[in-house]
């Protein structure tokens, strides 16, 4: 089963739970597809793959990370709380992130295999790290491992 089709089993059982704010989430996230879809100029009723679904979701995960930020340091808890809500639901659907310890393994035996040293090519190297680690490491632990092997 794709992740889409995992998500709308989750909606339709959300709306048998009447869980309001379930729904309304998945709902934004079945919009979001379609919005991927009509972006890159293909038929909004065609099917998304895991990889685009997985692309689209960590997009909308990481606007709730924001906005649970901003609310934070607002003062607005009950503005944070409903995002972090709704940042779980969509959380079950993405993969588990490597830990800092195992992007480090991997941006070291890189740095190694390129020859890097100079630490002008630090954003060329983070972005060979990003492609190679694509949807398996959080973007921020990615930079924080690599400014760590520069210093």
């Amino acid at each position: 089963m794709t992740i889409q089709e995992q998500i709308k089993e989750a909606m339709k059982s959300s709306m048998k739970e009447r869980n309001m704010q379930a729904v309304t989430t998945y709902r934004g996230l079945m919009s979001a597809f379609t919005n991927e879809l009509v972006a890159g100029k293909i038929s909004p009723d065609t099917p998304i793959d895991d990889e685009m679904a997985i692309r689209v979701i960590t997009r909308e995960a990481k606007k709730r990370k924001d906005s649970i930020k901003q609310f934070g340091d607002a003062g607005r808890d009950d503005l944070a709380f409903d995002e972090k809500a709704e940042l779980e639901l969509l959380e079950k659907f993405l993969p588990e992130l490597m830990s800092e310890e195992e992007i480090l393994k991997i941006a070291k035996a890189k740095k190694e295999e390129l020859s890097i040293s100079d630490p002008s090519e630090k954003g060329k190297f983070i972005g060979i790290i990003m492609s190679e680690l694509k949807g398996k490491a959080d973007g921020n632990d990615v930079r924080k491992v690599v400014d760590s092997l520069f210093d």
